[in-house]
């Protein structure tokens, strides 16, 4: 079992910047690659950005490649996603998510919402124009 719990957001003017992380408790945070999803009012959720289990590897829907950039920190099991230039339609719930990659390659860092078997509650972001 794999505990997600988010922390970071609130409102922000458009063009500002917010600081989301997701900290993760209960197995070997390394062993998982990590994702990001957000879920605005009426819409599906969507990809945000996913990070390989090391670090090496990430990948970002278009809508928000350039502005917001996925690292992770082992040692302190926990996983950021920057968010700068935001825009009004940035603004919904976003969570985090852990994928199991002990038998994946390196780089393996999915955006299929099913290979992701934990979940966190999420976040609110909202920005304001």
């Amino acid at each position: 079992q794999v505990q997600l719990v988010e922390s970071g957001g609130g409102l922000v003017q458009a063009g500002g910047s917010l600081r989301l992380s997701c900290a993760a408790s209960g197995r070997t945070f390394s062993n998982y690659a990590m994702g990001w999803f957000r879920q605005a009012p009426g819409k599906e959720r969507e990809f945000v950005g996913a990070i390989s289990r090391s670090g090496g590897s990430t990948r970002y829907a278009d809508s928000v490649k350039g502005r917001f950039t996925i690292s992770r920190d082992n040692a302190k099991n926990t996983v950021v996603l920057q968010m700068n230039s935001l825009k009004p339609e940035d603004t919904a719930v976003y969570c985090c998510a852990a994928a199991l990659a002990t038998y994946k390659t390196s780089s393996y860092s999915p955006l299929i919402e099913g290979a992701y078997g934990y979940w966190g509650q999420g976040t609110q972001v909202t920005v304001s124009s």
